[in-house]
């Protein structure tokens, strides 16, 4: 197993309250999800169920609420608020002592962003798999950037609306 270092910002909290802008990318920048014509977004079969599985977080997340999002043709922007408890709604790990030690740190603390990311990735990459898209994959971590207040969060969704008239710039 790579020892791979961490992008997440130190000591913070990501299951605990709070709005983040997040990219996710398409491994080797690969158009899976579609194409821009005329600055529109053109989704292909697998663009469409990014959408869906896209809108569906805040359904099987109910400490998740969803802010301005895109599916671009090699990558997902989006704006996720963890707004809930994350203690209520995952389950608390059992102190397991004959696991590996490595494990408890390497995978992400239940109801967290890295967690909600994990399991929209995964469950994308489920469904290509069974529908034949057996190219398809992703880059291994995503990007973050913690929304600090209003006017960020405003310029943040005005840039998620306008990348498809900017794609190619």
């Amino acid at each position: 197993m790579k020892n791979r270092k961490s992008i997440r910002k130190p000591k913070h909290d990501y299951s605990e309250p709070g709005w983040y802008f997040v990219t996710i990318s398409t491994k080797d920048k690969e158009a899976f999800f579609g194409k821009i014509v005329d600055g529109k977004v053109q989704l292909s079969a697998i663009g469409k169920q990014a959408e869906q599985f896209w809108k569906n977080i805040a359904i099987y997340n109910k400490h998740v609420e969803l802010g301005e999002f895109v599916i671009m043709p090699d990558h997902i922007h989006g704006i996720i608020g963890i707004v809930g408890d994350c203690k209520d709604v995952a389950l608390q790990r059992p102190n397991d002592t004959s696991k590996n030690q490595y494990m408890s740190s390497i995978a992400p603390k239940p109801g967290s962003l890295s967690t909600v990311i994990r399991s929209y990735k995964s469950a994308l990459t489920k469904w290509c798999r069974q529908n034949g898209y057996f190219l398809f994959d992703w880059l291994p971590r995503f990007h973050d950037r913690i929304i600090r207040d209003q006017p960020e969060f405003d310029r943040i969704e005005e840039y998620i609306r306008m990348n498809p008239k900017r794609w190619g710039k």
